[in-house]
């Protein structure tokens, strides 16, 4: 069977800042039949997300994280339906999800690595499981679970920087709903500051590219910042801890703004920001959701149920056709897109 995937063309270097043409489309084969165990999708929709610029170097800088190779088919989180099943839970027609995906139309791949979907649990809405009812979802809730130590009634600050993506858009609404009575995000634009505020439910929003985002913070939260959830890490990230109140934590998440140079992760802060975190007691600890694997389960059934009960409000940027994945990389990296990158492959 003839079907097209999209291969890692190029390496943008550990210090290099991806573009579309670091991948390449083109015609590949599959077996016209599948052997036990094995069932062959057609893909729905491909996860895009910042993590995967480390996959894009030989080293990857992670133990969990394995490098693509060139020339070869990229992957990550994938939604698809079943054509054709010889494994005994998977039937035609079944919705399917993986986190090894491969970036194609059609493939042949293990019934036992695959999860089977519900899709009344999102309103219909698969590409949700790629977000928001995903690994997206689970890290925004798990991370403010077991790190952020948020307590009802404790009238707590949060700050999201990063807070117009993917992650930090959910992670301030759980927030919200986990008990911070005062949040504030981070973001690039105009735009995705006033969607924060009227859409996402964030009592106010920081345009970094304007003004002095100190003096912003300051006035915004004036009993100091409580909880931190980390999305870029920097020079901003260094701003917000400078504002953190004694015994606050950090939820590190991510630190998108330092992916493109050759340092460690989680990076070290500069002197002066570590010794604010030192003295004040603020926590750092590294965060990884695929620790909480025994939460996962009910965390996602949490997830699904603020959003059909509205409570958690879910913006996707959809990019239509495998051809254009290495374009929404390129924008994804940017910072020019407002929620989560999907892209459908075929309806």
């Amino acid at each position: 069977m003839i079907i097209q995937r999209v291969v890692l063309n190029s390496r943008p270097g550990k210090n290099g800042v991806p573009v579309a043409e670091n991948f390449r489309l083109e015609q590949s084969t599959i077996a016209d039949t599948i052997q036990a165990g094995q069932v062959r999708v057609k893909t729905l929709y491909l996860s895009v997300d910042p993590y995967m610029r480390c996959r894009m170097n030989e080293d990857t800088g992670s133990d969990y994280l394995q490098p693509w190779q060139l020339s070869e088919v990229a992957d990550g989180g994938g939604v698809g339906v079943v054509e054709e099943s010889k494994h005994d839970n998977l039937a035609e027609g079944d919705f399917v999800t993986s986190f090894t995906w491969p970036w194609q139309t059609v493939a042949i791949l293990d019934g036992s690595l695959l999860q089977k979907l519900v899709p009344q649990l999102v309103n219909g809405r698969l590409s949700y499981f790629l977000g928001a009812a995903g690994i997206t979802g689970l890290t925004a809730l798990l991370g403010v679970r077991e790190k952020g130590h948020v307590a009802v009634g404790a009238n707590q600050t949060m700050v999201v920087s990063g807070a117009a993506g993917a992650c930090g858009s959910l992670a301030g609404q759980i927030g919200r709903l986990e008990g911070c009575s005062r949040v504030v995000g981070i973001a690039g634009t105009d735009e995705k500051c006033s969607i924060l505020i009227q859409e996402m439910g964030f009592d106010a929003a920081i345009n970094y590219k304007k003004g002095n985002v100190a003096e912003q913070l300051r006035k915004l939260c004036p009993g100091g910042v409580d909880v931190y959830f980390d999305n870029v890490g920097g020079d901003i990230s260094d701003t917000v801890i400078s504002q953190m109140n004694q015994n606050s934590h950090i939820i590190l998440c991510g630190q998108i703004s330092q992916y493109n140079k050759d340092v460690p992760y989680p990076p070290p802060l500069p002197p002066d920001t570590e010794k604010i975190q030192k003295e004040r007691n603020i926590t750092r600890e590294r965060f990884l959701v695929l620790n909480y694997m025994d939460k996962h389960e009910a965390s996602i059934l949490q997830l699904c149920q603020w959003i059909q009960e509205g409570k958690l409000k879910v913006r996707e940027t959809i990019v239509e056709g495998l051809a254009n994945i290495g374009a929404a990389f390129q924008s994804m990296m940017s910072g020019g897109n407002i929620g989560k990158q999907i892209v459908s492959v075929s309806k």
